[in-house]
């Protein structure tokens, strides 16, 4: 893997954060989808190590704990490593027909709350140090803060919080007083992501999906915005959920749900210009990212280290810069939209 770094900022103090290019999404450690040992678990993260990776994301969502849990485990206090985890849902132990286990599986019996007021970050926070067993967190996220997750007006609710109810002065002050380096969100929205910034100072956002081979709409404020204040990017989501990893194939999925013909139209049409310069699909979409100048750092998960070693190939495979030439002429990407290695 290009293990190259690319610094994110505290754009208080102008200190560097330095993230690998790649990353590794831990949601996969928290049993999403399918169930995985302790000792699996660790595999894959020795993987991750081996291969290079130093930047680990997590959060109490992903298996209810589970995930932090074992990044912990595998990293315990490794200064060398960065860990960003996320703020806003607060777990509570209960009875097993009282869980919200969502699309994790085989994990503890806990019931997810919603807090984003000083409070909740603040037992957020600690309940994640206390996960992560000796692990520390560089980057604090509020995670899933938009619309999208709450619908508008319960959405609107969380944000008086974050900003009425003292939430963004907690994370201010946990970064300020160097418990954590960099403070953003992790979202599905890149909107909200607009609305956060045009309401205070974040040093970055873990965006998912929402910038990719098929959807660019970020560009027209949002990134710019992002280069302007030197506000990082983490790009997770980079297949938009799974068709620009599968391709067109029947049962696509595009954002969690089987895709529509257009999508499925649009997606047979990037990946024949792939297939022209010998370069598979998911190896453009991945390192497509990488273009734009705000993206530090892309994010696909694994689930073992076969996963891991693919996800290294595909990163270093060479991709011709006529690739990203061809797709611009054919109008299957903007003609604005930056590339890698041009």
């Amino acid at each position: 893997m290009r293990v190259t770094q690319q610094n994110l900022l505290n754009n208080r103090t102008k200190t560097p954060i330095a993230l690998t290019a790649m990353g590794f999404g831990a949601a996969p450690l928290g049993n999403l989808y399918r169930a995985m040992t302790d000792a699996q678990a660790g595999e894959t993260m020795t993987a991750a190590l081996n291969a290079g990776f130093g930047y680990f994301d997590t959060a109490p969502f992903y298996g209810l704990g589970l995930s932090e849990q074992r990044v912990g485990r595998a990293l315990g206090n490794r200064a060398d490593m960065v860990i960003s985890t996320k703020v806003g849902r607060l777990l509570h132990d209960c009875k097993p027909s009282e869980a919200t286990p969502e699309m994790y599986v085989d994990v503890p019996s806990r019931r997810i709350t919603f807090d984003y007021s000083y409070d909740g970050i603040m037992r957020s926070f600690a309940a994640s140090l206390n996960r992560l067993n000796g692990a520390r967190p560089d980057i604090l996220l509020l995670h899933d803060i938009d619309a999208g997750t709450h619908g508008q007006a319960l959405s609107d609710k969380h944000m008086r919080d974050l900003f009425d109810r003292g939430g963004y002065r907690a994370l201010k002050e946990l970064r300020d007083a160097g418990d954590i380096a960099a403070i953003g969100a992790g979202v599905n929205d890149w909107q909200i992501c607009e609305k956060l910034l045009g309401e205070a100072a974040f040093d970055c956002f873990l965006l998912a999906g929402r910038y990719t081979l098929l959807e660019q709409e970020a560009l027209d404020s949002f990134l710019p915005l992002c280069e302007k204040r030197d506000v990082g990017i983490i790009l997770g989501g980079p297949y938009n959920s799974g068709i620009l990893a599968t391709g067109a194939v029947p049962g696509a999925r595009y954002n969690y749900m089987p895709a529509e013909q257009p999508i499925l139209d649009q997606v047979a049409k990037i990946e024949a210009v792939c297939t022209s310069h010998n370069v598979p699909l998911i190896a453009a979409a991945l390192q497509f990212v990488m273009g734009h100048p705000a993206v530090r750092s892309v994010i696909p998960g694994a689930a073992n280290s076969t996963e891991i070693a693919s996800n290294v190939a595909l990163f270093n495979t060479k991709i011709p810069s006529a690739l990203w030439s061809d797709l611009r002429t054919q109008g299957l990407i903007r003609p604005d939209t930056p590339c890698p290695q041009e």
